[in-house]
């Protein structure tokens, strides 16, 4: 059922004017700071488009990704997707909300426990032309997806469409965003203009390559999470989800994720094992950096917390180490990657079958679990976004999908979360893991 404006906006003053400050904590480290509240939240999104049934398509979005402004410790750049689209009756399709959408970065403030949007960055090809967020073609990230508009008339693939996940902001203000869709890599100036686009397939700007392997990521489930090495040497990468390498068939309960190591003066790659916790899961949706070895991964399910029907019962934060891991690289960079007993290194799927290929996977340890220990409740289903805010300092930002869900009818319907029962908002958590990080 969809909320009215009016309703909505009234929840969300009372969410906002329900915030606190931890103002009784103590400001040793280990604990959230007085000045940070438990969220902020982004209440006032512009209206983007309206479905034919009525339903508002707002600009929120961003929440993908989170990147820390290092001068400004209430400056955070949040990284929208593809836009908002829902499922189309006909298979593989897929209606795109504003077919014209341009996956964008805001530079929100925060202010009195909110979330302000002081700037927006359109993200541009390297003529300056505005990307969308529309499927690559064949050849060139293409997802198997046919996109349509609301009127439901086919919309032609773009090369340079970028369905963007993962965000690094660098120290001299460029910034580095990965896609779902190549998976692509592509490197932007301060005002959103590509200077170079790296992908499996070549097609990209400045001549250089990812891994090969990397073209065979589960669709849309591509290379969620980007950080960045503190020497700001190397783009490390996690992908979502287990390739389909050599199928999807073939790796059915595989929990094997690939971690990609990017030198960004020699283009050099190496590649690492991470293993989900459990098959079933939606897999990891973000890394930050720690130190140049050691790293977090967002690993979660898909479900809400909070709702009576189906509550979410996996959202964690893991540390992990690439120190002693087996670097999986395939010299011959061959389409599915080094073979170990002529099996893919998805095709391994557990512990056991890479310990049975001498395969060390890199090293995890649990630091925080968004279900157990914010309180009173986490009510979104779709953690996103982390960065580490120095210390032992977390900032975990939730993508809203612009506000609505597929109605599973062609079209809209808002996204209200169980827990609430409003519409969801970009929110961003101020955590503090109990666990040291460093």
């Amino acid at each position: 059922m969809k909320t009215p404006l009016s309703s909505f906006f009234q929840s969300s003053f009372s969410v906002v004017a329900g915030l606190f400050l931890v103002a009784a904590c103590s400001l040793q480290d280990h604990q959230i700071p007085a000045d940070y509240p438990l969220f902020a939240e982004a209440t006032h999104p512009a209206i983007l488009s309206t479905a034919a049934n009525g339903t508002v398509l707002y600009n929120g979005g961003f929440g993908s990704a989170v990147a820390a402004d290092p001068n400004d410790p209430n400056v955070f750049y949040l990284l929208t997707d593809r836009g908002p689209n829902a499922a189309g009756s006909a298979a593989n399709t897929i209606i795109f909300g504003k077919a014209d959408f341009t996956p964008q970065i805001g530079k929100f403030r925060l202010v009195n426990n909110e979330l302000v949007l002081e700037q927006t960055i359109l993200l541009k090809n390297a003529a300056g032309k505005l990307l969308t967020g529309l499927p690559n073609p064949v050849g060139q990230g293409n997802t198997g997806e046919i996109a349509l508009d609301l009127n439901g008339q086919p919309i032609t693939p773009d090369a340079d469409g970028i369905d963007s996940e993962g965000l690094v902001r660098s120290s001299d203000g460029s910034f580095w965003v990965s896609d779902e869709y190549g998976p692509h890599i592509v490197h932007f100036d301060a005002t959103g203009k590509t200077l170079e686009r790296i992908n499996p397939f070549g097609s990209g700007t400045g001549g250089r390559t990812l891994p090969s392997v990397l073209a065979k990521r589960w669709p849309n489930r591509g290379m969620e999470g980007l950080t960045i090495t503190p020497d700001g040497k190397t783009l490390v990468g996690l992908m979502q989800s287990p390739l389909y390498n050599p199928s999807s068939a073939a790796v059915s309960g595989s929990m094997v994720l690939r971690v990609l190591t990017f030198n960004i003066a020699t283009g050099v790659t190496r590649q690492f094992v991470y293993l989900m916790e459990n098959a079933s899961l939606t897999g990891c949706s973000e890394i930050a950096a720690i130190t140049n070895t050691t790293f977090l991964a967002l690993e979660r399910d898909g479900d809400y917390g909070g709702n009576a029907s189906k509550p979410a019962a996996f959202k964690r934060v893991y540390k992990f180490d690439l120190t002693g891991a087996t670097d999986i690289s395939d010299p011959t960079n061959g389409q599915t990657g080094k073979l170990y007993n002529g099996q893919t290194v998805e095709q391994l799927k557990n512990k056991a079958g890479l310990e049975s290929a001498g395969i060390v996977p890199v090293a995890k340890t649990l630091v925080f679990d968004l279900l157990t220990e914010i309180s009173p409740i986490y009510p979104h289903d779709k953690a996103e976004g982390i960065a580490l805010l120095g210390g032992n300092r977390l900032a975990i930002a939730n993508d809203d999908d612009f506000g609505v869900v597929d109605n599973g009818l062609n079209s809209f319907m808002n996204k209200i979360l169980p827990a609430t029962g409003t519409v969801d908002r970009n929110r961003i958590y101020f955590i503090n893991p109990k666990v040291p990080l460093k």
